[in-house]
């Protein structure tokens, strides 16, 4: 089974072929994220799904049946190569350039601090005995 077939396969079980793409270099970015250990908005993991997704088109090309490139072929490459990348470079951007859109809003300070404090507990007996000390 050849790598051709191999796609034809996963896409007819799963996604169309352009589909399959974009989420194939989504999925490459991700991963490429959490094993560098770099951000989103770090280029490492969308050259990660740049690379994947030019090794998968060279791979198309080299088991494609004609006995040499046409142009055909290479629209085809640009097309897959630009739709594949449309996903990772708009994280890419906007996790660079308007990172707020993917941190939850911010609480105001007073509320900030009562969310990380823990709620005081009042000591019963040692209120009742200021209360009979002053009334005294």
């Amino acid at each position: 089974m050849d790598w051709l077939s191999i796609k034809r396969q996963i896409a007819e079980v799963t996604v169309e072929k352009d589909a399959l793409h974009i989420y194939g270099a989504f999925l490459v970015q991700v991963l490429a994220a959490l094993v560098t250990r770099r951000s989103i908005a770090s280029v490492i993991p969308w050259f990660a799904a740049l690379a994947a997704a030019g090794l998968n088109e060279g791979l198309d090309l080299l088991f494609e049946k004609e006995p040499y490139i046409q142009r055909w072929q290479i629209d085809g490459v640009i097309h897959d190569l630009v739709n594949t990348m449309v996903l990772p470079t708009l994280l890419l951007l906007l996790a660079r350039f308007a990172p707020g859109v993917f941190a939850r809003p911010r609480q105001d300070a007073a509320a900030e601090a009562a969310v990380d404090q823990p709620p005081k507990m009042v000591d019963v007996n040692a209120a009742m005995e200021k209360k009979t000390e002053r009334g005294s």
